[in-house]
């Protein structure tokens, strides 16, 4: 329990009076979805500091019930008893119990369809394209935690259609359905910080795409493999996996002409050759002229690469070059105008919080702290089952960026924030 001091501040005494440590009350604070360290809540407490982030602003507000700047005044004793808020409920009630049970229900009323047939018809074939078109769909969107059975269950039905006997022409359309799957898994993995179960994943997706003769989806799982090697530390073979998908992209022209070459740019702008990255952003803008979209791009979400994805993926480039600051703000800026719009059908919560990371490295290497810290306030507020490995590796990227700025006791604060964002990334979560 927090010790029984005289007050200095009103957020102390609510503190206080609500008879929890600061620890508890820190990671409280953490399931509201903000970041904050026990120190640097301490030192709120006690006022020795009053600056705080956005982002602190807004998540004190909503745990306390008052306006920051009262939180942080003087506490003046008062004769009658004040009415402290309730802890913050971990809890919601909500309608989620019937929505699951409705999906049960469906569940249940497709693995009937299936088994009652004999052999894979018309309408069965035409619920496994939709289960996988709606994982497809769904994945950039949602928490992974409330897609992943799902994706599982599916990828195990599909797997075990292959695995009985159907038309041949099932069979192609099964083995495309099975590297869908296989990939969306692959980028599961990844985001759950599991390169090595997302590269198996990837692999065995390559080889559904073989058997299904499908040069989009060829494109498609070397597009994974590139992004899982980036993000594991292995831009060369990022760089690899994207040149090796090309072939097979300019034969599908579908948008993975467009990803493949983006997806090499950001890997060589990691490995400090901005010509490369260079010629390769102007690659994947020249694509478009090309591009005609195939069945994949028909799935939508994951399984299409849009103009808004581009805007992000360049800007994640190009922030990584001390010479393309300039670029890097446009694009960056860009990117995160892009994704503002979150009923948009190519937002993406990841993408949009690469974004702007992104453009808080510019500001840094602008020299404008402030402004990083407001571009980087959105993505500290993402609630856990959003920080994926993508998520979390951008925020470590603006502290990287911090340190090497020259300025990182001025950004001190913000440093903190990252460091108590990152330790609770989505697989720690519980489900």
């Amino acid at each position: 329990m927090a010790g029984r001091y005289a007050p200095k501040t009103v957020l102390a005494h609510l503190i206080q009076r609500r008879n929890q440590t600061y620890s508890e009350i820190v990671a409280e604070f953490v399931e509201l979805g903000g970041t904050i360290t026990e120190r640097h809540l301490r030192r709120l407490a006690s006022g020795e500091r009053a600056g705080t982030t956005p982002q602190t602003r807004r998540t004190l507000q909503r745990m306390f019930g008052k306006p920051v700047e009262e939180l942080l005044s003087p506490y003046q004793p008062e004769p009658a008893a004040q009415v402290v808020p309730a802890p913050a409920a971990s809890g919601r009630i909500t309608t989620g119990n019937e929505m699951e049970v409705l999906d049960m229900a469906a569940s249940r009323a497709r693995a009937f369809a299936l088994a009652a047939q004999s052999g894979l018809g018309s309408e069965a074939m035409e619920q496994v394209y939709d289960d996988v078109r709606h994982a497809a769909q769904a994945y950039p969107q949602r928490p992974l935690p409330e897609i992943l059975g799902q994706l599982v269950e599916t990828q195990d039905l599909v797997f075990g259609l292959l695995e009985s006997r159907q038309r041949p022409d099932h069979h192609r359309q099964l083995y495309f359905l099975a590297g869908v799957t296989g990939g969306l898994l692959a980028k599961a993995s990844h985001d759950l910080g599991n390169p090595h179960a997302a590269l198996t994943q990837a692999r065995t997706a390559f080889l559904c795409a073989d058997n299904a003769d499908h040069h989009g989806l060829r494109a498609w799982v070397r597009g994974l493999q590139s992004l899982v090697s980036y993000w594991a530390g292995n831009p060369h073979d990022s760089v690899r996996y994207a040149q090796l998908g090309a072939g097979y992209a300019e034969q599908a022209n579908s948008t993975t002409s467009v990803w493949l070459p983006v997806s090499e740019a950001r890997a060589w702008a990691a490995l400090g050759n901005p010509e490369a990255a260079r010629h390769a952003l102007e690659r994947a803008e020249d694509a478009w002229d090309s591009v005609q979209n195939d069945d994949l791009d028909a799935m939508g979400g994951l399984c299409t690469f849009g103009r808004n994805r581009q805007l992000y993926y360049a800007a994640d480039a190009l922030a990584w070059l001390p010479g393309e600051v300039d670029q890097a703000q446009r694009y960056s800026s860009q990117a995160v105008d892009a994704y503002t719009d979150q009923n948009h059908p190519e937002w993406a919560f990841g993408d949009a919080a690469g974004s702007h990371a992104a453009m808080a490295i510019t500001r840094i290497a602008s020299g404008e702290l402030d402004g990083a810290a407001d571009a980087l306030a959105p993505v500290l507020t993402l609630p856990t089952e959003r920080r994926i490995n993508g998520v979390v590796h951008s925020a470590r990227r603006v502290h990287q960026a911090l340190r090497q700025s020259g300025r990182a006791e001025d950004a001190r604060e913000l440093q903190e924030e990252i460091e108590a964002f990152t330790r609770t990334p989505m697989q720690t979560y519980p489900r």
